[in-house]
């Protein structure tokens, strides 16, 4: 593992304009293309609430993604330290917002990862390693909200 300081960029480049840009709050699409280095774009927008393209991903949808994606990362790896062989990794992941006039916020994440180990593997020692992988998460780690995991382990037929 690679310590120190690791830096992340990308470009986000708006196509929303409708020819008078910015004129007017309705004048306007929420579009953007998300970029970085030679990784696939991705196509965003605003959540449809907020006049954005619900086929595009959007903020919200980036940022639950990424404390799922960061937890499960972790976790995989704790597990592969700990002897404990996972089959299958699966999270229905759900936050939610506040939306509010004078400041929009997540109140919460909740992961609801369901595990599938190999068969005769410790179960308690798999479902303990999700809260060390909270720990190490540098995204539930870098929020200012609860990130919560409920997970569901289950044993591979032997």
């Amino acid at each position: 593992m690679a310590y120190g300081k690791h830096t992340y960029r990308v470009t986000v480049d708006w196509t929303g304009n409708k020819g008078s840009g910015t004129s007017g709050y309705r004048d306007y699409g929420r579009d953007h293309t998300i970029r970085a280095g030679a990784k696939p774009d991705i196509a965003g927008s605003a959540d449809a609430a907020f006049l954005g393209d619900a086929a595009r991903w959007n903020p919200e949808d980036l940022l639950v993604a990424a404390a799922s994606a960061c937890h499960k990362l972790w976790y995989l790896h704790l597990c592969a330290d700990a002897g404990v062989c996972v089959l299958a990794y699966a999270d229905e992941a759900e936050g939610t917002m506040m939306d509010d006039p004078e400041q929009g916020r997540f109140t919460q994440i909740v992961l609801r990862p369901r595990v599938t180990i190999r068969a005769g593997d410790d179960g308690s020692l798999a479902e303990a390693l999700h809260h060390v992988a909270h720990q190490k998460c540098y995204i539930a780690n870098s929020v200012n909200f609860p990130i919560r995991c409920e997970p569901v382990i289950e044993q591979a037929a032997s």
